[in-house]
């Protein structure tokens, strides 16, 4: 008998997840020290959860189509619900938004190019380095809630945030790149 997919360890831990942006966007939204901590700490807890889902169907031999398909979706909103939380209080403006409109761009981009590619029976596999992208993003949002709480972290978030931006694109070029015998027709 096949398992419900939505009853998998990993897969909650997912969903939940996604769950938590909206309450973390609230925490953010509000000028409270206290709510700042909060919203820092669940972020935390967030994104450590990438980690942990993908460890545990790795470990508990937990894989399925839903998981592969919802992983990379959380990880996309978290970050880009976010940034636009952050963007919309001020905390992210100026010369921050040349990686973070890079960030948003890559990912729109190849989520669309996988869609594309998708109806061509392509498959992209996720680089390393695409797992460091992700990393590198979640990382630098922490450093901002961070900074938020405690000043005096604003060079190295802005160092986090712009290496975060140079590698998301980098990575979105490599993708370009291995799917374009498709994108022009001469792909098998």
């Amino acid at each position: 008998m096949a398992r419900n997919p939505l009853l998998l360890v990993p897969n909650i831990i997912t969903i939940a997840r996604i769950l938590a942006i909206m309450p973390i966007v609230w925490l953010v939204m509000d000028g409270n020290i206290t709510l700042r901590i909060l919203a820092l700490v669940l972020y935390v807890l967030a994104a450590a959860s990438d980690w942990v889902d993908g460890y545990l169907a790795r470990a508990w031999n937990q894989y399925s189509d839903l998981g592969r398909m919802l992983d990379p979706i959380a990880d996309k909103l978290l970050v880009g619900i976010l940034i636009a939380a952050l963007a919309w209080d001020g905390s992210l403006s100026g010369w921050d938004m040349i990686p973070v409109v890079a960030i948003l761009f890559r990912e729109f981009f190849v989520s669309g190019l996988r869609e594309f590619l998708g109806n061509k029976t392509v498959v992209l596999p996720v680089s390393k380095l695409a797992k460091w992208k992700t990393t590198l993003q979640l990382v630098a949002l922490a450093i901002i809630l961070l900074e938020r709480i405690v000043p005096g972290f604003g060079l190295v978030s802005d160092i986090v945030l712009w290496l975060a931006g140079a590698v998301t694109l980098w990575t979105g070029w490599t993708y370009l790149r291995a799917s374009w015998p498709h994108l022009a027709g001469t792909g098998k």
